[in-house]
């Protein structure tokens, strides 16, 4: 699928170091195929050093010419970013977004291509093991599904929905969802060194909680709720710890979280739409 095609990533940030990473390791690419553009000289150097791609600190010579282009910058920069690649990417090229909250139609008329693939990958992904949620234009070809579907598998699980308006809810659940984890799992790590673990044995005992009870339950046809009462008998120290995690509030904390991420995913999308074009009032 990807033979022969130029990539350009516009936006040289870890997200776009994972999907690099992804597709060299899994030989989907070879290291002289991509090209990635960033502010930071340094920076560049970094992933020439790790990966041998090509690199630059304009944007419109990575997008010029590229089959597919990668935009991975930051939901600010955006505007900025499609105003200076307008004009300069080929009308045949596949566009790959995976900043939050950037709708495909904004995309579409800024930069005049027909094929944009909206993706909301997670952190994971710099490890083989994210999941990414993606949606495309109509105009998008079999071809170039196929293409951006070799990308995110090079990631790790992908989706595909049919309606954008997933994305944003994606980017709450799985997209901010490393945060939550990495929140409760610091919490319990703290809680562990207060009951007088060292730091390392109580980080340990943590990840690899965390770590067996994920597989446990991918490879469980339980519900979590089933899953949880297994190990909750009455009257017991996880009937007890459960108590106070309800009577806390958890379920409408994290409700509460994600509903706001939602929101935010959606201000994003508006701001670089202001008055129907980025940077029109």
């Amino acid at each position: 699928m990807l033979k022969q095609k130029t990539l350009a990533f516009v936006g040289s940030g870890v997200m776009a170091e994972a999907m690099i990473k992804g597709l060299i390791r899994h030989g989907l690419v070879a290291p002289e195929q991509i090209v990635a553009s960033g502010p930071r000289a340094e920076r560049g150097q970094e992933l020439f050093d790790r990966y041998g791609v090509r690199v630059t600190a304009d944007n419109v010579a990575a997008a010029r010419g590229a089959d597919i282009v990668v935009l991975s910058v930051k939901p600010q920069v955006l505007c900025h970013v499609l105003e200076q690649l307008a004009g300069h990417v080929q009308h045949e090229a596949l566009v790959l977004s995976i900043v939050a909250g950037a709708q495909m139609a904004t995309i579409q008329r800024m930069l005049g291509v027909p094929a944009v693939v909206r993706v909301m990958p997670n952190t994971p992904a710099q490890i083989g093991m994210g999941i990414s949620v993606w949606t495309a234009t109509p105009a998008t070809t079999e071809a170039q599904r196929g293409q951006a579907l070799a990308i995110l598998q090079a990631l790790g699980e992908e989706v595909y929905m049919g309606d954008e308006g997933y994305l944003d809810m994606a980017t709450a659940i799985s997209g901010t969802g490393p945060a939550y984890v990495f929140l409760l799992m610091e919490a319990m790590v703290d809680a562990g060194v207060h009951l007088g673990f060292s730091r390392h044995v109580s980080e340990r005992l943590v990840i690899e909680t965390l770590r067996g009870s994920v597989e446990y339950a991918r490879q469980s046809p339980k519900h979590l709720a089933a899953l949880r009462n297994q190990v909750t008998s009455p009257g017991g120290t996880s009937a007890e710890a459960l108590y106070h995690l309800e009577k806390g509030g958890l379920r409408t904390v994290l409700s509460r979280a994600i509903w706001a991420a939602y929101q935010r995913s959606r201000a994003l999308g508006s701001q670089t739409q202001k008055g129907g074009e980025c940077g029109q009032e």
